[in-house]
């Protein structure tokens, strides 16, 4: 009698534990399905705007550019702030050139990377301040810092991230994006890759999942037990 007390307080206070998870997945699958995916990408907020070449540039040769940056192992030419520029990759390296003298002009300086949001941002706001990065923040993943970080002053704290050394816009950040990223944690129960929360809690998580299961096996096969000896 007094194990039968005990296993079901246990088991009412893990099926607490594992309620609250069960109200977690129902809450970030809810926003999944409301909110709809492009926005969350932030489609909605910044685009990349494809230059047309330019048929009548004067451009670099390839066998001087060749000279200049030796270990090429690719090369593609694109319109970047109204001008012609190579972007060229030296192993995992990547560099722009000026695609008429061939000079170097990465990084990408802060005016560069203000013409460049100006371009892309298609928002309400109005830029509040530029950082470079060099210790990349959770919202950016594994992306290669250095980065240029245009931040906006609109509700939803747009910030939109740039390579400095090939200009792209590698990510679009703004406040649906980062509660998704919050509630997908609790979702998947992807706990031990956060910042500042203990892996501790995706084991525990898991073994209280166990002890509910096995402590309900417990009282069913306690009340079956019993039934028969009454």
């Amino acid at each position: 009698m007094q194990s039968a007390f005990w296993v079901r307080r246990a088991h009412k206070w893990i099926g607490l534990v594992v309620g609250v998870q069960a109200l977690l997945w129902m809450i970030s699958g809810l926003y999944m399905v409301v909110v709809p995916l492009e926005v969350i990408h932030g489609d909605h907020l910044a685009h990349v705007a494809t230059e047309p070449l330019s048929r009548a540039g004067t451009r670099i040769a390839q066998e001087r550019l060749q000279q200049l940056y030796p270990g090429m192992t690719a090369v593609r030419i694109k319109s970047l702030l109204g001008k012609e520029a190579y972007e060229i990759k030296q192993g995992k390296q990547v560099t722009l050139v000026d695609a008429a003298s061939g000079r170097q002009i990465s990084p990408l300086g802060r005016e560069d990377i203000v013409a460049l949001a100006d371009a892309a941002y298609v928002g309400e706001g109005s830029i509040r301040g530029v950082e470079w990065v060099t210790k990349a923040p959770s919202e950016v993943g594994a992306r290669p810092v250095p980065l240029w970080a245009v931040h906006y002053d609109e509700p939803g704290k747009t910030t939109l991230y740039f390579s400095p050394f090939s200009g792209d816009l590698v990510a679009r950040r703004h406040e649906l994006w980062r509660w998704f990223d919050f509630l997908w944690m609790f979702h998947i129960m992807d706990y031990e890759e956060r910042e500042n929360v203990n892996n501790t809690l995706l084991r525990a998580a898991s073994i209280s999942g166990l002890a509910f299961a096995l402590s309900g096996a417990w009282l069913l096969f306690y009340s079956f037990s019993r039934r028969k000896q009454a």
